[in-house]
């Protein structure tokens, strides 16, 4: 009989998160809404059985297969036979509480007590982790949660949280990891469907964790645990789970997280050498929330050499297409952790230094899946005045070369990853547009001179993405104003988050895209080459475009500059774009 499989062997305590499954089993357990308490008497069985795989543990190992099998039917029948499980109220809960602290208190007493003599808390060991398994019936009533912050017991999970398992024999570990056992309730505590049920109770729990500093605790234990082994890797992911959830419910939390050591953890796994599976996928993604609108963790990651690690991981993909969806999900993560960094100008000084540029050029060459998110890590790279440095620089390492044929004609394999024409066509203009903005001397000149290449081909199909979405956001334009007439007709008020949404159909439609466009096009206007100026009007006449109507475009891209800067820098380059459109 092999003492393992005995002592593996617990009754179904209802279906907990796993990494490999879709948790369709939890959400029929919390749509039922009929929580039951179950009774220990299973696990009282197994601690029995358990002891005396310890003390015998020889015997059995030599014993007959057949009656090992009988051991475990015999188990598994009287489970069977157990009566229905008593239904859970607060009352039935705070004795669950209360028989919670009292078994945390003495197994704390005895190892104490019994620092060098595992075998003396084993069974309070066994009966915590009991009654840890039997509190996840609380996540099924958010509205109790108050208890567990009044009766103290959520101080007395975080307190496990840095519980040391003991070596009485490796095949107890299962059993007896109490701080994966309360890493598995907190998660399911946490949920964030079962947090927005209540969400008085939510908010108390919330903040009695934070108290605690879970995300330290979390990270501490998350530093002890080997993936290696499934129920390790399994709590490493319910971990971050946790930090998703959370983060999900008070994004405000995320900076205070990182700083807790969540972030130098993250960067140290993900730059692991592993081989790739879902712990990696969704360090990734925890990375990307956390960077998602916060300039402290923008910073904290640049500081701790994050960008340089993105770079390296990144790397990877510069040749080779991820292997499977969930390898391209996490590349995709890595890509926009790394343009959420670039948001922050210190962090583009390092991807500079880092050669980011030189990747990300390398990856636009070579056609594969990367080099969409690649044209989107150059362009926040590139914008804006804090982008001049990697502008130059981009134009220094032969940039130009590898921008301008996509600019002219727009890949076909864009589905593969997810990408629209139009968002492909205002990352490279975008690019284009900053360059013109950012470059001086020999490099702008440089810039210019593509455009006059093979008879102004450049300014041809600069014409053609003009009227291509001049259409699309009149043909916007119409729908909007006949939604207006409809609402005015009605005895509706047209409200400022009406027009505000209204204008961001109208971006949604194209409108950025042709700001952008109609930008390039009166840069080049006002460039002093001649040649270029006359094509833009040839075209422009030829169609039956107008000047005036480019005009009208400018200006209102005018209003939008610069939002989130400085005054002073908005005032300066409203000036300098409208002095630009004067003279077009």
């Amino acid at each position: 009989m092999d003492v393992g499989e005995l002592l593996r062997y617990q009754p179904d305590r209802g279906a907990g998160r796993n990494r490999d499954d879709d948790g369709g089993a939890d959400d029929d357990v919390k749509s039922a809404k009929q929580p039951r308490l179950h009774l220990p008497r299973d696990q009282a069985r197994l601690r029995a059985a358990a002891a005396a795989a310890v003390d015998g543990g020889a015997e059995m190992r030599d014993s007959d297969e057949p009656d090992g099998k009988k051991i475990l039917e015999k188990l598994r029948d009287q489970d069977e036979d157990d009566p229905e499980a008593e239904p859970v109220d607060e009352s039935s809960v705070k004795k669950m509480i209360l028989t919670f602290e009292k078994r945390s208190y003495k197994n704390q007493e005895l190892r104490i007590k019994f620092p060098d003599n595992p075998e003396k808390f084993m069974e309070s060991e066994l009966d915590l982790n009991d009654i840890i398994q039997e509190m996840h019936v609380i996540a099924t009533m958010p509205d109790l949660y108050h208890l567990l912050v009044e009766l103290n017991s959520v101080h007395s999970l975080l307190g496990l949280l840095s519980h040391e398992n003991s070596d009485i024999l490796q095949i107890l570990t299962t059993v007896m990891n109490v701080a994966i056992a309360v890493v598995d309730l907190l998660q399911e505590l946490t949920d964030i469907d079962t947090l927005h049920e209540s969400e008085e109770g939510a908010e108390v729990l919330i903040d009695a964790l934070l108290e605690g500093q879970v995300v330290a605790l979390l990270v501490q234990n998350m530093e002890r645990l080997d993936e290696q082994v499934k129920e390790e890797g399994d709590g490493i992911y319910n971990t971050l789970a946790i930090v998703e959830n959370m983060a999900e419910f008070r994004p405000g939390l995320c900076s205070e997280a990182a700083q807790q050591g969540l972030m130098q953890w993250l960067l140290k796994r993900i730059k692991a050498k592993m081989p790739f599976e879902s712990n990696k996928l969704y360090c990734s993604e925890i990375l990307a929330i956390l960077l998602q609108n916060n300039d402290a963790n923008r910073e904290l990651l640049g500081e701790m050499d994050g960008i340089d690690v993105l770079l390296q991981q990144l790397s990877v993909f510069k040749r080779h297409n991820p292997s499977t969806a969930e390898e391209q999900e996490m590349m995709e993560n890595l890509f926009d952790a790394l343009c959420s960094c670039l948001m922050l100008p210190a962090n583009r000084d390092r991807f500079l230094k880092g050669e980011g540029l030189q990747l990300m050029n390398l990856m636009l060459r070579e056609k594969k899946m990367s080099r969409t998110s690649a044209l989107k890590v150059l362009d926040h790279g590139m914008i804006g005045p804090e982008g001049a440095d990697n502008c130059h620089k981009f134009v220094d390492i032969l940039g130009l070369r590898t921008i301008f044929p996509l600019f002219m004609k727009t890949p076909k394999k864009m589905k593969k990853t997810g990408t629209s024409e139009k968002e492909h066509e205002e990352h490279v203009c975008s690019i284009i547009a900053s360059m013109l903005r950012n470059l001086k001397s020999q490099q702008r000149s440089r810039l210019l001179t593509k455009f006059t290449e093979n008879d102004c081909e450049k300014v041809d199909r600069l014409m053609e993405l003009h009227f291509k979405y001049l259409e699309a956001v009149q043909q916007a334009d119409k729908r909007i104003e006949g939604e207006k007439h409809e609402m005015v007709r009605r005895g509706e008020i047209l409200d400022d988050n009406m027009e505000d949404e209204f204008y961001l159909r109208r971006l949604d439609a194209g409108l950025f895209v042709l700001q952008l466009i109609c930008y390039i096009m009166v840069e080049i206007s006002n460039s002093g080459i001649a040649q270029l100026q006359q094509r833009v009007h040839q075209i422009l006449n030829l169609r039956g475009g107008s000047v005036k109507v480019v005009r009208h475009i400018m200006r209102e891209y005018a209003e939008s500059i610069g939002d989130g800067k400085s005054d002073e820098f908005k005032e300066a380059e409203r000036k300098r774009v409208m002095e630009l459109v004067e003279s077009f």
